[in-house]
């Protein structure tokens, strides 16, 4: 099927549209040379060791694997005991976009409860967080999070702690999906580990591909306590690259210096360009923008008039909801040709 948007366009889907950094793409190059030791046992894997501890702090032991549903899947298996389940929100990506590859492959039971911004509080928590001992119910282990949101909404230090103070409280432990962290750390102007080491967050995982790698992301074990066996998890459910040195290599390239911040902050700061524009042109955006996705209210003629040169997502079919997502590589004129775009849709009449 011939695809009929121009290669050309920047569209506003997702951020795994975007293609690969050029400091990444850099990267790869230079990790192109002669021979290294296969599955992890290379000087960059060693060296992104270090450059995450240093991001997320001592303790901070980090497995590269493919893709972000494998770092999830491995990082809950590890979690947690075959009777284990996990407590999300029911827009978290665990729950609504792999596929049931945490139930599938990992044999876990998810526990959700509805979330009005996507973001899990302590009573929201509770709903699930119960009946520990009762051999009739999958028994809560994990609370898991996402850092930023599937609704775009951000997690500020002190509501990831008191998450983290509760579960802990009652034995469970903390699962961040980091597929986002650089946008929330962004937007809050923190570093890494305040939103994760330092607020009790024990296994993180770790965002590459959102933020301009060609592949890759981590499960990264803050609590060496919380996890046992990611090495061999990590093989069985067929994450653990071979060529482990071209994923550690573009990690090291996004984590080692600001390029994750530098990113992230032109992906949001596009996200901000366009909520603002979508709120002169009068319309109803009904989540707050804080990363880099933005949610709006389309009436049907004008979303599929904007459809003819752009991709983005519906959320809710039933009040013409679209997501629209701004990557690293989303420049200001992108986000002006939108608006003008859809301010003409708007004024013309419908047929």
């Amino acid at each position: 099927m011939t695809d009929p948007h121009p290669t050309d366009v920047r569209h506003f889907a997702s951020d795994n549209y975007a293609g690969v950094h050029p400091e990444v793409l850099a990267a790869v190059a230079a990790a192109n040379v002669g021979h290294a030791p296969a599955y992890g046992d290379d000087p960059w894997t060693e060296r992104l060791q270090d450059v995450l501890r240093a991001q997320l702090g001592d303790d901070a032991v980090a497995y590269p694997v493919i893709n972000g549903t494998g770092a999830n899947v491995v990082s809950l298996q590890a979690m947690l005991p075959r009777w284990g389940a996990v407590v999300c929100s029911e827009t978290a990506h665990v729950n609504t976009d792999e596929n049931g590859a945490p139930e599938r492959v990992g044999g876990l039971k998810l526990l959700t409860v509805p979330t009005p911004d996507g973001r899990l509080t302590p009573e929201l928590v509770a709903r699930q967080a119960h009946s520990f001992g009762d051999v009739h119910r999958a028994q809560p282990g994990v609370v898991s999070l996402t850092q930023a949101t599937e609704l775009g909404t951000v997690y500020t230090p002190d509501a990831v702690r008191e998450l983290c103070d509760q579960a802990h409280a009652l034995g469970m432990r903390v699962h961040m999906d980091g597929s986002r962290l650089a946008n929330a750390a962004a937007h809050l102007d923190l570093p890494l580990r305040a939103l994760t080491t330092d607020c009790g967050v024990d296994v993180l995982s770790l965002g590459g591909t959102k933020n301009g790698l060609l592949l890759g992301e981590a499960v990264v074990v803050l609590d060496p306590t919380a996890v046992d066996g990611v090495e061999y998890l990590r093989k069985a459910d067929m994450q653990l690259a071979s060529k482990m040195r071209f994923v550690s290599a573009q990690l090291v390239a996004l984590y080692e210096d600001d390029l994750w911040l530098r990113s992230a902050r032109q992906a949001n700061a596009m996200a901000t360009r366009l909520r603002t524009g979508l709120d002169a042109l009068g319309l109803d955006v009904p989540l707050p923008t804080q990363a880099n996705g933005v949610f709006v209210r389309l009436p049907a003629h004008v979303a599929a008039d904007l459809r003819r040169r752009w991709r983005f997502y519906d959320w809710d079919v039933s009040d013409g909801t679209v997501r629209l997502m701004c990557a690293f590589d989303t420049t200001e004129q992108d986000v002006d040709d939108l608006l003008d775009a859809l301010g003409t849709a708007l004024d013309a009449p419908q047929a």
